[in-house]
């Protein structure tokens, strides 16, 4: 007896309908959705004048969409069709065929639509996945060579960086479709009959095993084609033997030979899994034999045989069998991130004493940079700050201009507008976006000079209401002068904060343009080209769409001149403009021909450079600024990087430019050619004024810092055995929080260099020690980038940073001035940068120490004193009010020195590093000491009159010891005296400049 099953329940019309109407809406509202964003994104590109970009990259995403996806649906269609094609005629009866029969009663009668519905759905998937992949696309359409070819193969290793990734995606999809179509032809086979699993007679039908078998067949030719990539491959893979990235002498000498076996191995297997199941013998019992010989194959052959060569021939003897392997890597990575050419000089720095010279020298103290860009930013702020609503950000940058005929760095800061900090009165739809539109100026101060008691001297950007209350810390002229101010484009600009620009007349002025000198305010009208007409009906609807806000079209403040400014942040417009490319994490602002421009360094990567080692860009690039003024990379493993592309944005209409900077960069001139070949401004056309603020990108040097910390090795005997190789210090003043130190950018002249340079410079250790190793410096010469390296001996005496700072810190005298800096506790002590400066075949450090009162929530950093060590970072130190008389200090303490040598350590006095005691000296400090006690006498009773009077004479008794101190070092004392702190930790209010 036959039992039929019910058929399955049919959805109501009314049901379907429902569906339908409800998939219409959701598909409607997508389609809205991406139409709007593309129009908008359209209209974007337009006005920064990329459309090409925009059009290239969303014509290869949909070309590659369209082909993957419909080649992955044709092949498994014309697979399930074929399936369903070839089912028998008839099928034995049994209980297995009878429970299938509801199934093919449901699909037989629409089968083809479901082959269709089904190879839709996976060619769809299949294409959002392709269309990912575009980046690969285009540098495997553009891709050129690289004119270096890898050392095994000898293939141009533009194949790897261009070719190989597009290949290997191409196998994978391959691989993905062959599974698909293996398993969708299986289940329809099962369905009706092809395949039994009871019965009598055969398990599978000749068609089915035909068809079944040439699809097992494909997929070993795919793996035969893999092992083939696989060799080229093997030149990226770690090599664990070595603990580097490249292949090595198992693989070459093993796995190498046993891919290619197992490639010719897995041809010859297709075609036996063909012939004997089809034409010879009919059955899959050869076949299996063959696919259970390939995996057998693949195990002993490119598994086991691997191994015993690695553990029995190359382990013994591993630093010999692997050092041409280990150089080639070596090789490789030092060309691979730019630091092939990095000049390495021996320095001595057998000095220990400090030379007369310190106290004429014009290159390299002249130039010490006092102000720390974290730690001024607050100070900034508050004295520059006009508006609660401005902000300079956490971190300022640092910057050089020749002011006067003479070049030097300068901290600048640009004042943007915070919308954050708006109130909730100011912070309504129509002052978010109409009023407060827009910062003003670039604010700057020399990096070598303070006034005001520790303040920044100010040379550019003074504003509004400040202005009266700051003439005596700041220059009475614009010395860094901008025509054009405003700032519509910055840092702080979040994706939400548009701005609506432009109104029908002259007169009607309502954005918020600066405060005035008198108390009042000046408005203005934007009149540049930046933003998106948005005049006319259906932008204000395109745009309220986009943005969900109706006041697009209700407000009276967008009108027919209105013009929408989006993408404000100048790093994510770079980016918008050119996502190939990976961008530095620290833009800076640079005033070029009277505007303000941002300068984002650019750059190129890959991470199929043939032997180089990988790394990745997020952890390489951290340290104690990250998230803190920097922003963070991206978590991007790559094995090849160029500064390729230097870009600009200007900060009042926006204008994106990307300079060609590297124009040999076959990375670059990959991404050119794809996106038409004007996509950049050749190096040629730099403008001279652009180029002089050009300064060598933070990350790039990172990276390229931390892998010469053991790339310089270049012998493989040495390399492996890694007893020379580096490590970046952590922060010199908090080394247990475990963030490195940052490195610094400097205008100074080093050991070996022709003149001063802007550089940017870091210090390494050796590893798993605190000494000294070497400095390493980044800069420009002739506008080409240049790595130097002043390498220390082995044995060194000269401490590191964090032996500095802890041996300057922890002089009984010294400590004992810094804790009289915070005041029982009412301010905090923050030390600056920690500079390593070579000098005199000796090393000078230096680290200003800042005061910050925490009794009020209005105040500031003060830099106070300067700390200063020469020689082995110990002997020679002083606490100083000013470089200058630190300089005298350590120079009057080397000229008493008896034949050269320093004196004993630990025996400085109270308020230096320096020599023994006379009498006049001791009385000096027990009078300093004594009014020390007093201040905290005074602090205890609550007497202010006393207090203030406690601290007079502290102030008269420090500067009594001072005098002392630099008539019997020999220096002569400052024809004005220098601002020194109270014991509170509030300024002195002198205001002479502090150089």
């Amino acid at each position: 007896m036959v039992m039929r099953s019910s058929p399955l329940p049919r959805m109501s019309r009314r049901g379907r309908a429902t569906v339908a109407v409800l998939v219409g809406i959701f598909l409607l509202f997508v389609l809205l959705s991406w139409g709007v964003n593309a129009w908008t994104d359209w209209l974007w590109f337009d006005e920064v004048n990329f459309t090409q970009v925009f059009s290239g990259v969303l014509l290869t995403r949909l070309a590659l969409f369209a082909a993957i996806g419909a080649a992955t649906a044709l092949l498994l269609g014309v697979n399930l069709w074929l399936a369903h094609r070839l089912r028998p005629l008839l099928r034995p009866h049994s209980p297995e065929q009878v429970a299938l029969e509801r199934y093919r009663a449901l699909l037989s009668p629409r089968m083809l639509r479901w082959i269709i519905i089904v190879s839709l759905v996976v060619g769809f998937f299949a294409g959002l996945s392709a269309q990912g992949r575009w980046m690969q696309w285009m540098l495997f359409r553009n891709g050129g060579s690289f004119g270096v070819k890898d050392p095994e193969f000898g293939v141009d290793v533009g194949f790897y960086v261009f070719q190989l990734p597009f290949w290997r995606y191409l196998l994978g999809v391959g691989f993905t479709v062959v599974v698909l179509s293996v398993l969708g032809a299986l289940a329809v086979h099962y369905l009706f009959g092809g395949v039994r699993l009871q019965g009598a007679g055969d398990r599978m039908s000749n068609a089915a095993r035909a068809h079944l078998t040439s699809l097992v067949a494909a997929f070993v030719l795919l793996k035969a084609v893999a092992y083939v990539l696989d060799r080229r491959a093997m030149l990226l893979e770690y090599n664990e033997s070595a603990k580097l990235y490249g292949a090595g002498y198992a693989d070459i000498n093993a796995l190498l030979p046993a891919k290619e076996i197992l490639a010719y191995i897995s041809i010859v297997v297709a075609i036996a899994i063909i012939v004997f199941s089809n034409a010879m013998m009919r059955n899959l019992v050869w076949p299996g034999i063959s696919l259970a010989l390939l995996g057998i194959s693949a195990v002993a052959i490119g598994g086991i045989y691997p191994w015993a060569v690695q553990t029995f021939e190359v382990k013994p003897s591993a630093k010999d069998k692997e050092a041409p392997y280990i150089q080639h890597s070596i090789d490789a990575t030092r060309a691979a991130f730019g630091i092939d050419a990095t000049k390495i000089t021996p320095y001595a720095a057998t000095n220990l004493t400090p030379p007369a010279t310190l106290g004429t020298d014009s290159s390299v103290v002249s130039n010490i940079r006092l102000l720390d860009p974290q730690l001024v930013s607050e100070t900034y702020t508050q004295l520059q700050q006009v508006r609660k609503f401005y902000d300079f950000g956490s971190k300022l940058d640092v910057d050089r201009y020749a002011v006067q005929g003479q070049t030097q760095d300068y901290v600048v800061g640009v004042r943007e507008i915070n919308y954050r900090e708006l109130t909730d009165q100011q912070n309504n739809w129509i002052n978010r976006h109409t009023v407060f539109t827009h910062g003003y100026g670039l604010v700057a101060a020399p990096a070598n000079q303070v006034t005001c008691g520790g303040q920044p001297y100010f040379v550019a950007g003074s504003l509004g209401d400040n202005e009266k209350d700051q003439q005596s810390c700041s220059a009475p002229t614009d010395q860094i002068p901008a025509q054009q101010p405003r700032i519509y484009y910055g840092e702080r600009m979040r994706d939400s904060d548009y701005a609506i620009v432009g109104q029908p007349n002259a007169d009607k002025h309502v954005e918020f343009d600066r405060p005035t000198g008198d108390g009042g305010e000046q408005n203005y009208t934007y009149d540049g080209a930046g933003g998106v007409p948005i005049g006319s009906f259906g932008r204000r609807l395109l745009y309220a769409i986009k943005e969900q806000e109706s006041n697009f079209l209700l407000s009276e403040a967008v009108n027919d001149s209105s013009r929408l400014l989006y993408v404000r942040n100048p790093r994510e417009r770079v980016q918008k403009v050119a996502p190939f490319l990976t961008l530095d994490g620290d833009p800076y602002p640079a005033v070029i021909n009277g505007r303000v421009q941002w300068i984002i360094d650019g750059y190129t990567t890959a991470a199929t450079y043939p032997y180089s080692e990988q790394i990745n860009l997020q952890q390489e690039t951290a340290d104690e600024l990250t998230n803190k003024g920097t922003f963070q990379l991206a978590r991007e493993n790559v094995n090849y990087i160029r500064n390729s592309v230097k870009a600009t944005v200007d900060a009042y209409d926006g204008t994106v430019r990307l300079y060609q900077f590297d124009d040999a960069d076959p990375v670059l001139k990959a991404w050119n050619k794809a996106f038409g070949g004007h996509l950049l401004i050749p190096r040629a056309e730099i403008p001279p004024e652009l180029a002089a603020h050009f300064r060598y990108p933070a990350d790039l040097f990172k990276v390229q810092r931390n892998l010469l910390a053991r790339f310089h090795v270049t012998t493989p005997g040495d390399f492996y055995s890694g007893q020379d190789f580096w490590q970046v210090p952590n922060v010199p003043d908090a080394p247990d929080l475990g963030q490195k130190q940052p490195p610094y950018y400097l205008f100074t002249k080093f050991p070996e260099q022709d003149a001063a340079r802007f550089q940017l410079t870091s210090a390494v250790t050796p590893n798993g020690r605190q000494n000294l190793a070497a400095l390493i410096s980044g800069s420009y010469v002739d506008g080409q980038p240049r790595i130097e390296v002043l390498e220390l001996p082995d044995q060194t005496r000269i401490s590191g940073p964090v032996q500095v700072h802890q041996q300057m810190t922890n002089i009984g005298a010294i400590r004992q001035q810094l804790s009289t800096l915070t005041a029982d506790g009412k301010a905090d002590l923050q030390f600056g940068n920690l500079l390593s400066l070579p000098f005199g075949n000796g090393m000078l450090y230096v680290e200003p120490v800042y005061v910050k009162s925490n009794q009020q929530n209005a105040s500031y950093p003060l830099l106070q004193k300067v700390l200063l060590s020469y020689g082995d970072g110990g002997s020679y130190v002083v606490l100083a009010n000013s470089l200058t008389e630190g300089i005298q200090q350590l120079v009057g303490l080397g000229k008493q020195a008896p034949g050269g040598t320093p004196p004993a350590a630990g025996n400085p006095p109270p308020a230096a590093g320096g020599p023994p005691l006379n009498r006049e000296l001791a009385a000096a400090a027990d009078k300093v000491q004594g009014a020390i006690n007093e201040v905290k006498a005074a602090q205890q009773s609550g007497d202010f009159e006393r207090y203030g009077k406690a601290l007079k004479n502290l102030q008269q008794a420090m500067d009594d010891f001072s005098s002392l101190t630099r008539t019997s070092t020999g220096g002569t004392p400052s024809a004005t005296p220098t601002p020194t702190p109270s014991a509170a930790g509030s300024p002195a209010p002198s205001p002479t400049p502090n150089g």
